[in-house]
């Protein structure tokens, strides 16, 4: 029920075509028109399988306005007065108090921290102008498991809108769990224009080295990867703070037994942020309010690299480095057995390395190639 809430809430924002979004989510057209037509008569309710659940809302009852505050708060316990109204305002509820008069009931019943209250500062951010423009992609700190594993939550945001598009719980960081976790992402909501992740070992090799193997398919699909600034978590700072949401409201005093577990955690909980939660760097709109899919599909098979004639082309040897001009230089190993384009940059004597529309390194030829390194000393981009 929650997949199909989600189609018709990204139908109702998006421009594209409706029969290509039914595709990303496995459904025919004519499915996706019955759920749609059906959410428009019914809401919620007529998304599920002839559903028994009632009509009417048990929360119109204008009487009962601390209980109402208080029963949400306490289904959401890091929501504090301003969400707390926006949740209710969005969810039509007649006389809704003021953010203040939530806030002093939560006080007067001891929900709110003073020193935490006195703490909160509010400030703005940079944001990209349109959906899928920008994902911010990123690993919440692991946790245990009961049955002896850890969960590692992978966490993708958009940058616009700052909705979800994945929490997986994952039982490791290693590139083919990533991978497979953003194909499945790719195929619902399209590809997005640009990347953003740390320099973790699972993103990057170095800062010096900052393309992996799984750097290297992004590029390949289109995507233009980019990596914040060593030791400085804010340039991923709306991915930082959704993982200290996700902490409040989904980890915290929690402990799953296993991934099956987590992950239907982080579903259920995903659905609310997306379409329920109201966001403050929003105005209190919910993330599915501005998102909508990609429209460039993704591919199931990789399109072929092609450059243009002027440029001078190399193939990266399994040591990560190119021969050019007699000399031997250091490019990476993440793109071994792959052909690169040389071009002249405004520089003279400066040449930039391309891999497909990506610049991933400057060759300085008016000095000697640097010497060869030892094994494995190219960024391996083994993650």
């Amino acid at each position: 029920m929650s997949e199909r809430l989600e189609l018709v809430q990204l139908a109702a924002s998006s421009t594209g075509s409706f029969a290509a979004l039914c595709r990303r989510f496995g459904v025919s057209r004519k499915t996706g028109y019955k759920w749609r037509e059906r959410f428009g008569d019914e809401g919620v309710a007529g998304l599920a399988d002839r559903s028994r659940r009632p009509h009417d809302c048990p929360w119109r009852c204008g009487e009962a306005t601390e209980q109402l505050v208080l029963a949400v708060r306490a289904t959401h316990p890091a929501w504090g007065g301003r969400k707390i109204r926006a949740y209710l305002r969005n969810a039509a509820h007649a006389g809704v108090p003021a953010a203040s008069t939530i806030t002093a009931i939560l006080h007067r019943h001891g929900l709110i921290d003073p020193e935490r209250s006195r703490q909160s500062v509010a400030y703005r951010r940079f944001e990209y102008p349109a959906p899928n423009e920008l994902w911010q992609m990123d690993f919440k700190g692991d946790v245990a498991l009961r049955d002896g594993g850890r969960c590692h939550p992978l966490t993708i945001v958009d940058d616009h809108s700052r909705y979800a598009v994945c929490v997986r719980s994952c039982g490791d960081q290693r590139r083919e769990t990533v991978q497979t976790a953003l194909v499945a992402g790719f195929r619902r909501y399209g590809l997005p224009a640009r990347m953003l992740m740390d320099n973790g070992s699972c993103w990057g090799y170095s800062p010096a080295h900052p393309f992996t193997r799984l750097g290297a398919w992004l590029i390949r699909l289109g995507i233009t990867v980019l990596h914040g600034g060593a030791y400085h978590p804010q340039t991923q700072g709306k991915n930082e703070r959704f993982n200290r949401t996700l902490k409040a409201e989904v980890l915290a005093g929690r402990t799953f037994y296993d991934h099956a577990e987590s992950q239907r955690h982080f579903d259920r909980w995903r659905d609310l942020y997306n379409f329920e939660r109201p966001h403050e760097a929003l105005d209190d709109a919910v993330p599915a309010s501005r998102y909508e899919p990609s429209p460039r599909s993704y591919p199931e098979a990789l399109p072929p690299l092609e450059y243009p004639a002027g440029d001078t082309v190399r193939q990266v040897h399994r040591d990560g480095c190119i021969r050019y001009r007699g000399g031997t230089w250091p490019v990476s190993k993440a793109f071994q057995g792959q052909p690169v384009a040389i071009r002249p940059t405004h520089d003279d004597g400066v040449l930039a390395v391309y891999y497909g529309h990506q610049k991933i390194t400057v060759l300085d030829v008016r000095e000697s190639p640097p010497p060869p390194r030892g094994r494995g000393a190219v960024g391996s981009g083994d993650a």
